[in-house]
């Protein structure tokens, strides 16, 4: 009785082609924490936006983001600023630059008209054209 091992190849034959499963499988890992992850980074000013029926808009890389406590404290992005004064030569520098970036003012719901008043009055003497709010979506449905 013969028994026969291996093909007229052999076993010992070098596979060539790449498994390309693990790649896969880290990719889509790595996909899923980036999209949990965004959304904690992008804000960290705590307000409480007010809510509107518009579309929702992603905010730019180059968009300035203006934020305005329910005290009145101004802050650009995260940094605090002391008065509007420090606020004007910021926005005229930006205002230079071609092209000119978006200016979004993130008020609290409970601020008062004045302080986001004062934001749109430094926006308009620095010469900043486009402006716009950011608001809290509605829930679907209402």
């Amino acid at each position: 009785m013969a028994m026969q091992v291996g093909g007229p190849a052999g076993d010992d034959a070098v596979l060539s082609d790449i498994n390309t499963t693990p790649l896969v499988d880290v990719m889509l890992v790595l996909l899923i924490i980036f999209l949990i992850t965004i959304p904690v980074v992008t804000t960290s000013i705590p307000v409480k936006l007010p809510s509107e029926r518009v579309q929702v808009r992603e905010t730019k890389p180059d968009s300035i983001i203006i934020s305005v406590d329910r005290e009145g404290h101004m802050y650009w992005f995260d940094t605090p600023l002391r008065n509007r004064e420090d606020l004007l030569p910021r926005l005229q520098t930006i205002a230079r630059l071609t092209p000119q970036p978006d200016v979004q003012i993130r008020g609290d719901q409970a601020a008062q008209y004045e302080s986001v008043g004062r934001v749109l009055l430094e926006c308009q003497r620095a010469g900043i054209s486009k402006v716009a709010f950011i608001t809290e979506p509605s829930a679907r449905g209402g």
